[in-house]
């Protein structure tokens, strides 16, 4: 999730869909609003999306965006509005953002707070907006996870951050693995988030950061094969990416994929394994997992 600074009013869109629709929903609310947030209602089953975007802004976007989605998913979702007061919105953000210790290694706090660091740990430091629905707070921490389980047996050269948000899990691999990381990102919203906040954690120049359409960009393509790519999306965009990933992977390597839903991991993974790459791990966090994948290397000749 990526934040915009608005002097306007504000206003929040949202939307209740069965779990099939959640993906297109969530990506129609991506293409208007500067922040998207995913809930799920225990007793329903049903998720609410929602987003926050300025008022009467990008409307013709979003209504293009809610009709391709009520038909890729088959749910016309009727969408509710209400306003939504800024400093409130902001507010409420902040206190729901405190500093997160995430397995051993690393601490995640807004700007915020004020205080030391926590000892022996990589603190990366974000932009309260970005904590703005706490949905995809499970998927972070997964990869946070994965990248230190790594990090323990590994030290790869190239890594790729496919998606990369608000920045997070790049400036983590790069202060974790001390290596220089690409970062890209379909949004240019996210690019601009992500710059920001490489240069408020004194993370310039490790991060080379683009705006590129997964691995339909020649950047992206040329810069590999990758030893390490993160790719914290959602679960159906994964599974179309699962051939770019398979050959752009170098041989050894491993990918750590998130942004979908625990019930959803079987058929992003069996995507996976048609292209070559084995399950290596599975991290569960609530409704979230995360698929740790790695292509085999290439057997020696003898």
């Amino acid at each position: 999730m990526t934040p915009r600074r608005h002097a306007t009013a504000l206003e929040t869109v949202s939307v209740r869909v069965p779990e099939e629709a959640l993906e297109a929903y969530a990506a129609a609310l991506g293409q208007a609003c500067g922040t998207v947030g995913i809930f799920r209602d225990d007793a329903t089953g049903l998720w609410t999306v929602e987003g926050v975007k300025p008022q009467g802004e990008a409307e013709p976007a979003l209504i293009a965006a809610l009709a391709v989605a009520a038909l890729a998913s088959g749910v016309a979702a009727v969408p509710a509005r209400r306003p939504t007061a800024a400093e409130g919105w902001l507010a409420r953000t902040r206190a729901a953002f405190p500093e997160q210790r995430i397995g051993r290694r690393f601490a995640v706090r807004g700007t915020h707070l004020t205080g030391p660091p926590a000892p022996g740990r990589i603190t990366l430091v974000l932009d309260a907006a970005v904590a703005f629905g706490s949905g995809e707070h499970g998927s972070t921490r997964g990869c946070l996870g994965a990248l230190e389980r790594l990090a323990r047996a590994q030290r790869p050269r190239r890594v790729l951050d496919l998606g990369t948000g608000s920045g997070i899990l790049a400036m983590a691999a790069a202060r974790l693995l001390h290596r220089p990381v690409l970062a890209t990102d379909i949004d240019p919203w996210a690019v601009r988030a992500a710059r920001a906040n490489a240069r408020r954690n004194g993370l310039g120049p490790r991060l080379r950061l683009g705006l590129a359409d997964g691995w339909r960009s020649r950047a992206v393509r040329v810069a590999g094969p990758y030893d390490l790519v993160l790719a914290n999306i959602l679960a159906r965009p994964l599974t179309r990416m699962a051939a770019g990933l398979a050959r752009n992977l170098a041989p050894g390597g491993t990918a750590v994929l998130a942004g979908l839903l625990a019930r959803q991991a079987r058929w992003v993974l069996a995507a996976h394994r048609r292209h070559g790459l084995v399950l290596a791990a599975m991290l569960r966090d609530g409704e979230w997992a995360t698929l740790v994948l790695r292509r085999r290397e290439r057997k020696g000749r003898g």
